[in-house]
């Protein structure tokens, strides 16, 4: 008989077993929810997709229900075995428990021994597009031509209105009204969640992913490339899949995924520029933020950050977008509130952004994000957030502070139309708090973006000293007050 695997929450699709008859072990911990408050639809999602899980693979699934998860392993007497873990505090746990042996990471394309190879190459720093390039070539993925040239697409829109057929919907069933039915009961003995309850949103199952997987290649990828970049107040998924939780969930498994796209490109089904989109996304990102969370050691928390101290507000942290007046953020905000999701440009250029601007902590924001997003994973976050949002200066990797003004949020959504504030002004009444915030997120750091071409011209162009300091000293009143 062969060993039980345990399959942690975020290993849960049939890519992590290796035959039909093969015993499983799960585990719900409840210290995984009582230890910081979880986005409630985040941890309803969690419990969702285990016991589903658990419920397909029948009498061959061990579940077990217990305070944590050393209490579990004190409770087994066979050998178990787990594929590498996702975070390092799961890897450490697992190193811990006698006994336990640890296979290979599964999940992702691109294996630790290739990317290792590839960086050691590198000369430079290690570069997101050098890797794609490389990712691609190995993989060969994008290399055969296609039937047809790809259509030609119109410039960037912030237009919303093309009609989408909805993707298939959720239906929950007798297990969500069982998780519903725990969390409520753990909420009432002291458990906290933030965020709203409501209707599953997002897949448990491999069934319900691949149904949404095959939705969006045939509806959405089409117009990938040309809505990939821009926010819109009527449509918070746009032309995006909504598919990460599932893939960091490990329902689904990331390579039939990047070939299915490319097939959509030969059979003319997608525009090869929106299918480059999306491969980028899943081959080039995705992996690439995986592979620099093992490869790159950990820095400690605040070292070598721009000026960012202050502690993340209260109205932030509980989500309360009534607080707030700015139309982007106080709409997005509300969305993750309603939610736990939003694509990544919300993520990096109204939330990350505004963080950036009034220097808030850069490990508050991480631990927000975690726990405020159904895909938050450690590894996904520490380099989003550290490495992009708030500019991590790690020697080994490229990054660059996402730090923009209003009048780029503009550009690339609908929000400003109907917003009290002008994108355009820094000072007075109706200056955008992302404009004046941009222009004090310049001043603070100033000695650290002389490298950063873009935004030293952005600099010069505002270093007329009364300007300056009006800006200032107006954006130190507002502070990190709800805008």
């Amino acid at each position: 008989m062969s060993c039980r695997r345990w399959l942690l929450a975020d290993q849960l699709g049939p890519h992590f077993l290796d035959d039909s008859d093969q015993p499983v072990l799960l585990i719900e911990a409840r210290e995984l929810f009582r230890r910081r408050p979880m986005h409630r639809q985040k941890a309803h999602l969690i419990l969702s997709a285990l016991r589903h899980r658990a419920a397909e693979l029948g009498d061959r699934a061990l579940l077990l229900r217990t305070g944590t998860f050393r209490e579990a392993f004190d409770q087994l007497a066979e050998p178990v075995e787990v594929c590498h873990p996702h975070s390092r505090a799961a890897m450490r746990f697992a190193r811990s428990v006698p006994g336990l042996a640890v296979l290979p990471a599964r999940g992702f394309i691109t294996s630790p021994a290739d990317f290792a190879a590839w960086a050691e190459q590198q000369r430079g720093p290690l570069r997101l597009d050098d890797f794609h390039r490389h990712a691609l070539r190995r993989h060969e993925v994008l290399s055969a031509p296609a039937e047809s040239a790809s259509t030609q697409r119109p410039p960037r829109s912030t237009d919303a209105t093309r009609p989408v057929p909805p993707p298939p919907p959720v239906v929950e069933d007798e297990i969500d009204a069982q998780v519903r039915h725990d969390l409520d009961r753990w909420a009432a003995d002291g458990v906290r969640f933030v965020g709203r309850n409501g209707p599953r949103r997002f897949p448990a199952t491999n069934t319900e992913a691949q149904a949404r997987l095959a939705h969006f290649l045939r509806h959405r990828l089409p117009e990938y490339d040309r809505y990939a970049e821009v926010m819109s107040a009527h449509d918070p998924l746009l032309a995006h899949s909504g598919l990460s939780s599932s893939f960091n969930l490990g329902l689904l498994d990331p390579r039939p995924a990047v070939r299915a796209a490319e097939q959509a490109w030969h059979d003319r089904l997608a525009p090869r520029a929106a299918v480059e989109s999306f491969i980028r996304g899943l081959l080039g990102w995705r992996e690439f933020l995986w592979q620099l969370y093992w490869y790159v050691e950990p820095r400690s928390p605040g070292d070598g950050w721009p000026a960012a101290t202050e502690p993340m507000p209260q109205w932030f942290a509980e989500l309360d977008a009534d607080a707030v007046e700015a139309r982007c953020l106080a709409d997005v905000l509300a969305t993750v509130r309603d939610t736990a999701f939003t694509h990544h440009v919300p993520r990096l250029l109204v939330l990350g952004n505004y963080a950036l601007q009034r220097g808030w902590r850069p490990a508050e924001l991480v631990d927000w994000f975690q726990r405020s997003f159904v895909d938050g994973a450690d590894w996904v976050m520490n380099a989003t957030v550290l490495g992009m949002s708030h500019h991590a200066e790690s020697p080994p990797v490229e990054t660059r502070p996402y730090a923009v003004d209003g009048t780029y949020i503009d550009e690339i959504s609908d929000y400003c139309v109907g917003c009290r504030y002008s994108p355009e002004r820094a000072l007075g009444d109706l200056a955008c708090p992302y404009t004046g915030g941009f222009e004090v997120f310049l001043h603070r750091n100033r000695a650290r973006l002389v490298d950063d071409p873009r935004l030293a011209a952005e600099l010069a162009c505002r270093n007329e000293p009364e300007h300056r300091d009006a800006v200032l000293a107006q954006e130190e009143k507002r502070g990190s007050t709800a805008p």
